[in-house]
């Protein structure tokens, strides 16, 4: 490299960051939107914002597996290293073309994300990555390496140097300096080193076989077995502590064959399609599941719509009042933890705020209620694809040993909507209709990010290449899967087309069923790997989000059966609803019947009690005996108007009020019938009249306890009218739906790019921008030019006089500058006009014209004639 290569290289990464142009730093800035908030003043700023510990940590963890085997890599090569070193580092001796052929794109990618800088032949590792990713005796290399021969010799005698280049038949030298590269230079000569490992014991060979692919070190006793006295003597095992020995880097990389891993993963895995179903079955069968996720959600609100379960001191459902949610809905406990979370992000549910507080439905219930199911069906989904309430870890335990509950804190995982997308986009890039190999997804999950921490060195040195299953990303990712199957979002594990309209992929062509040529049962196996996974993009925008919702809603619509107005009634008290019903008719049906089953079909199932519930809730005989007529498609059974009848007839003779609590009847027998019967004995009855009995036991107890022995009383208000129970009696103020917990600061939008890239490079002008010695400068400012990095100072008159000059000749000045605040700042200002004890200058700085006072101006200098 010429004299003039090198002094244009960049000594630095600012300076590295200084030459990129905007599109180079917006690229930046979105990949690592942590390092504009806020946003820094300067280059210099941005860069040792770039180089902090937590900044460095959060990019490494969001690389590939193979751009962080190649950070890796520059860990343990020389500083600054070569592209050519690099490469000899990852692809080894052999030259592994698919490794040559990739790593051009992990190079980029790493000097793209500020992580490496400068040329490809002084390429550089951020300090801080550098002692993240080297190797330590405290955390080993994820490459297995140990120190280098200069490293682990530094503490040991210049005796004991010259003994061990003896005993490998180099010159003796005059310094340690000289000894200690002589040493290293024989372990990096590939045909010198093979001559030396030959003369070896066949057990000394074993012992390197052993420690080549780390960890490195080793203990030896005081007093080593004559195969590790021979590694010792000649330098391949060096002392680190008494009792504990390192091979050496150069030694390692001899016996690797110049790799820096066992197993370098240039190309992601693919991700397998194990079973096809033609994509009609597959949007059909989505479709099912979408339709029994908004009955499931309705059930569920019903069950809670007078008051559910009572809050937790700590909040959230107990283990008890999750298991009975679970059993009235006929669920695992699981499930019903993931449709009460769901409701619960989606704003239906809340607690009521009361003194004994309960979970109720919100008012956002009742208008969600109103939606067509569609737009319904991409509430939910569009609400799961973004949360950060993760229900597959209720039942868990927390940091502090507590167990998790369904609604209740610590629920939060910040990676589960990036985990989510991902996994729906990797089924979009599958063939039509194809369902996962679930383990191959979640290795392309793994390679994606890969695990960071000494646990996954460790295990991955223990065990190569063998992958962890049991991380939290695989976890959600498994939750993923079933949890989309459940809500409809996949069909037969395969992505439907509202599920892909959901993530924001395209519709893919699709020819007509008949010719497809596809088999439509799970037999059809795919054993081809398929290479068509899109890339890992940046996060939807709310607004792209949106638009998501809505084409998921409009492509399910017409995928959802036409809703019923009928049922068919049954001679056996049975009604039969051959598929789903309007929301009118499902609701009125809903009370005057119990669910017996669901499916395809529900069946619905007529009782006294239910009868009787329909009767509280305001309806009369005749109104029910029309109701059932209207909307049966067959005649209404006499059984059934039988026993509409009956329950009616009985219904309200008796009332109900307080006293402690009262009956009256206008049949005096019946409360004859009442006194007479020893059930009724606990509910403290006696008579005040003949049509009035008075009770000890609450209303609600007197009216439950003449239903169990087999009346059919009705509630009386003070007035002496029969009180209605309505369904929808109870409902929290109006509650905001949990929002979730980023994973970090967000994305920033193409807006704020520009603007803080735009301040960025003004800053920077500001504080890089060369100006002529002043009278205010002492021996320490500037010296050709060069800013001195303190406030000019001049006194009033000279600066009035600089800045008039400047108007006239248009030149750029440098200021400095104290706000109302008291905060100082340098500034490069153009002045236009100065008058009134104000300067209007365009501000290089702002980029904006501006207005300055002059007496916060602490003083002006002239740039230098070569500032540019």
């Amino acid at each position: 490299m010429s004299t003039e290569e090198k002094s244009a290289a960049p000594r630095s990464l600012a300076e590295a960051l200084r030459v990129r142009d905007d599109v180079s730093l917006a690229a930046l800035l979105r990949s690592r939107p942590d390092l504009i908030t806020p946003v820094p003043t300067d280059l210099t700023q941005l860069a040792t914002r770039a180089g902090t510990r937590a900044s460095v940590v959060r990019a490494l963890e969001r690389l590939d597996r193979f751009a962080l085997q190649t950070a890796e890599a520059l860990a343990v090569a020389p500083d600054p290293a070569s592209y050519g070193e690099l490469l000899a580092l990852m692809a080894g001796d052999e030259q592994d073309p698919a490794v040559a052929a990739a790593l051009p794109r992990a190079a980029a990618l790493l000097r793209e994300q500020a992580l490496v800088w400068g040329a490809d032949d002084r390429l550089r590792l951020v300090r801080t990555a550098r002692e993240l990713l080297a190797p330590s005796p405290q955390h080993p290399s994820p490459t297995g390496l140990g120190p280098t021969v200069r490293e682990a010799t530094a503490g040991m005698s210049p005796g004991r140097i010259q003994e061990i280049l003896a005993a490998v038949g180099l010159p003796s030298t005059h310094d340690s300096v000289s000894a200690v590269l002589a040493l290293g230079g024989l372990f990096a000569h590939r045909r010198r080193m093979a001559g030396l490992l030959a003369g070896l014991p066949g057990e000394s060979r074993e012992v390197l076989d052993r420690l080549v692919w780390g960890p490195p070190y080793g203990q030896v006793t005081h007093d080593p077995a004559a195969h590790l006295r021979a590694l010792l003597d000649r330098g391949l095992l060096l002392p680190t502590a008494p009792g504990t020995v390192v091979l050496p880097r150069e030694v390692a990389l001899h016996l690797r064959a110049g790799r820096a891993h066992r197993a370098p993963e240039p190309v992601p895995p693919p991700v397998e399609a194990a079973v096809t179903h033609r994509p009609q079955v597959v949007d059909a069968t989505a479709a099912g599941q979408a339709l029994a996720a908004l009955a499931t959600v309705d059930e569920l609100l019903k069950e809670w719509d007078e008051g559910g379960p009572s809050v937790l001191r700590a909040g959230g459902l107990s283990v008890r009042d999750l298991k009975r949610t679970a059993v009235a809905l006929d669920l695992p406990e699981p499930v019903a933890a993931f449709w009460v979370e769901l409701a619960y992000g989606a704003g239906l549910i809340a607690s009521d705020g009361e003194a004994e507080e309960r979970y109720a439905a919100t008012p956002a219930y009742d208008e969600w209620r109103e939606l067509p199911p569609a737009e319904r069906w991409a509430r939910l989904a569009g609400t799961w694809l973004t949360a950060t309430r993760t229900p597959g870890v209720v039942g868990g335990r927390d940091a502090k040993d507590r167990t998790l509950s369904a609604l209740g804190p610590n629920l939060d995982r910040s990676a589960a909507p990036e985990v989510r997308h991902r996994v729906l986009a990797l089924l979009a890039g599958l063939p039509e209709g194809a369902s996962p190999v679930e383990e191959s997804l979640l290795a392309r999950l793994r390679w994606e990010r890969p695990l960071r921490g000494p646990q996954r060195e460790q295990r991955e040195q223990r065990e190569p290449g063998k992958a962890r299953d049991d991380d939290l990303r695989s976890r959600i990712a498994r939750w993923t899967l079933s949890e989309a199957e459940l809500l409809g979002v996949t069909g037969r594990g395969a992505l439907a087309a509202p599920g892909r309209a959901l993530i924001g992929a395209p519709e893919a062509p699709r020819p007509a069923a008949e010719e497809t040529g596809e088999p439509e049962g799970p037999g059809d196996k795919l054993p081809v790997h398929h290479h068509r996974t899109p890339p890992v993009t940046a996060p939807p925008t709310p607004a792209e989000r949106a638009a998501a919702v809505a084409t998921a809603a409009r492509l399910l619509e017409p995928l959802f059966p036409e809703l019923l107005d009928h049922v068919l009634l049954q001679a056996d008290l049975t009604a039969v609803a051959p598929g789903p019903l309007e929301r009118g008719l499902a609701d009125v049906l809903g009370v005057l019947a119990d669910v017996e089953s669901k499916g395809g079909a529900t069946v619905y199932r007529f009782t006294p009690g239910s009868v009787r519930r329909a009767l509280d809730a305001g309806r009369s005989a005749a109104e029910l005996h029309t109701f059932l007529a209207r909307h049966s498609r067959t005649p209404v059974p006499q059984p059934l108007t039988y026993l509409i009848d009956d329950v009616a007839r009985r219904h309200g003779r008796l009332r109900v009020g307080a006293a402690s609590a009262y009956v009256r009847c206008d049949d005096d027998a019946t409360l004859d019938e009442i006194l007479a019967d020893k059930r009724a004995a606990g509910l403290g009855l006696r008579r005040l009249a003949p049509t009035v009995l008075a009770a000890q036991a609450d209303p609600a107890t007197l009216l439950d306890g003449l239903r169990a022995i087999g009346f059919a009383p009705a509630a009386e208000s003070a007035a002496g009218d029969v009180l209605i129970a309505r369904a929808d009696s109870h409902r929290t103020p109006p509650r905001a739906a949990p929002e979730p917990v980023p994973d970090g600061p967000p994305a920033p939008d193409d807006t704020l790019l520009t603007a803080a890239i735009r301040a960025v490079r003004a800053g920077d002008r500001a504080s890089t921008t060369p100006r002529k010695p002043g009278p205010g400068d002492g021996e320490g400012g500037d010296e050709g030019g060069a800013p001195s990095g303190t406030l000019p100072r001049t006194g009033a008159a000279e600066t009035l006089a600089t800045m008039q000059a400047a108007v006239l000749t248009g030149e750029a000045l440098w200021i400095g500058y104290v706000n109302a605040e008291g905060a100082a700042s340098q500034r490069v200002i153009a002045p236009i006009r100065v008058e009134g004890g104000f300067v209007t200058a365009y501000d290089h700085t702002a980029d904006e014209v501006r207005t300055y006072p002059l007496h916060r101006v602490t003083g002006v200098a002239e740039l230098a004639d070569d500032a540019g």
